[in-house]
């Protein structure tokens, strides 16, 4: 079974159970790094450990939200070895997966319904990786 990262800070939290939830019945194994409640708190503190968890290959993939999806995907980027794809919409989480191979996805917690999100994890899980021209590009990202 493939196991999944997921991290959300209090903005994030309602939407992360929806979407575990989602994903479990899917058939994925969840590992779930937190936040445990909507008790204000620091998305840094759960998507370090979820970005290590995946960079480790620990877990397959992540998924992650925050209230605008904008801070907890900036501290996932800050790891090497991951490429948080911000997605707001479908055709940006099918192209985040295709051209970059994201390794998580990240959802803008306040902003999109949660049937928009299904249809956008849906969206990630379905798109194929294209490699070729992509992969040298994806090779160029690390410092």
């Amino acid at each position: 079974m493939e196991k999944v990262a997921f991290a959300s800070d209090h903005a994030g939290y309602e939407l992360k159970e929806v979407i575990k939830k989602y994903m479990e019945g899917k058939g994925y194994d969840v590992v779930d790094f937190g936040t445990d409640s909507e008790e204000s708190c620091d998305y840094a503190d759960y998507a370090h450990p979820a970005a290590s968890a995946v960079e480790k290959g620990e877990c397959s993939f992540g998924i992650a939200m925050c209230g605008s999806g904008n801070g907890i995907g900036m501290t996932l980027n800050k790891h090497q070895g991951i490429r948080a794809a911000l997605a707001w919409m479908e055709d940006l989480a099918d192209l985040a997966k295709r051209h970059n191979n994201a390794n998580f996805l990240v959802l803008p917690a306040r902003f999109i319904s949660e049937f928009l999100a299904k249809s956008i994890v849906d969206a990630y899980l379905s798109a194929p990786f294209e490699g070729g021209r992509h992969q040298r590009r994806i090779d160029k990202m690390p410092l």
